[in-house]
Parts: C-alpha cells; sequence; structure tokens
C-alpha cells in the first residue's frame, strides 16, 4: 500500500468529458483527490511544481489533443524527469492512429485508451478505468 494517497491528475480540455471521466471514476469507488488541467501549460506548472515533484504518487490521466500542445509533449516531459518519470500516465483519447499508440508507448505511457464516441459505451469504459485505478500501485516520487 501506498504511504500517501495517489493525486489523479486530469489534463482534458473538454469539459463534458472531464465531468463524465470523475463521475464514472467516483462511481467505481475511486476517492482520490483528482485535479483536473484544461491545457498543457497549466498541468506542467503544477507537475513540475517541487512542492509536487517531490510530495507523494501521482498517476496521470492525459489527452493528446489539447490546445496548446500536444499531449505527446507532455508525455515526453514527464517520463524525460527523474522525479516523474515513474508516474503512471493513463492516455485518454479520441486519436485511434496507430503510430500515435505506438509513439505513446515508446515514450512510456503506460496504458493508451481511445475515447468511445458514444456516450453510454464511454461512461462503461471509464468506470472499467475507475475499477483499475482502484486496484493498481503506484510508485512514490
Amino acid at each position: 500500500m501506498n504511504a500517501q494517497p495517489v493525486t489523479i491528475i486530469m489534463v482534458e480540455d473538454d469539459d463534458g468529458h472531464a465531468r463524465l471521466i470523475e463521475k464514472n471514476v467516483r462511481r467505481a469507488g475511486v476517492s482520490n483527490e483528482i485535479r483536473h488541467f484544461q491545457n498543457g501549460t497549466a498541468a506542467l506548472g503544477h507537475l513540475f511544481d517541487e512542492s509536487v515533484r517531490s510530495n507523494g504518487p501521482l498517476l496521470v490521466l492525459l489527452d493528446l489533443n489539447l490546445p496548446d500542445m500536444s499531449g505527446i509533449d507532455i508525455l515526453a516531459k514527464l517520463k524525460a524527469d527523474d522525479k516523474l518519470r515513474r508516474a503512471p500516465v493513463i492516455v485518454l483519447t479520441t486519436t485511434d492512429d496507430q503510430r500515435e499508440v505506438q509513439r505513446c508507448y515508446d515514450l512510456g505511457c503506460n496504458v493508451y485508451i481511445t475515447k468511445p464516441v458514444e456516450y453510454d459505451t464511454f461512461a462503461q469504459a471509464i468506470r472499467q478505468l475507475g475499477l483499475f485505478l482502484s486496484v493498481m500501485q503506484v510508485p512514490e516520487a
């Protein structure tokens, strides 16, 4: 068991998707703090703040299609950092291009999930993700 609760960092520019993700993660019984960022600049600013970088386990839910930068750039920066590289990164995106999938895994993402277009299917996929999150172990920073 982790000594500290895992903080979930959600980087998602679509408020509707963000609400749906949080609601269904909660329905799966995950009560961890979820910090939502609508763009990469804000998310990176938070993640690279020394108090965050050095204090406690993190899990990142990352959209690739952001208004200010690519989620791939965020993933590369996280995995290049000596303190953040162990944080699991789950890519949640509408992009299903196999080159993008491969690129994310090559950069070190832990799970790549394509968001279903249909609401009920998306909600069910996120509930299943929530069940997965409730049992996974996350390394300390």
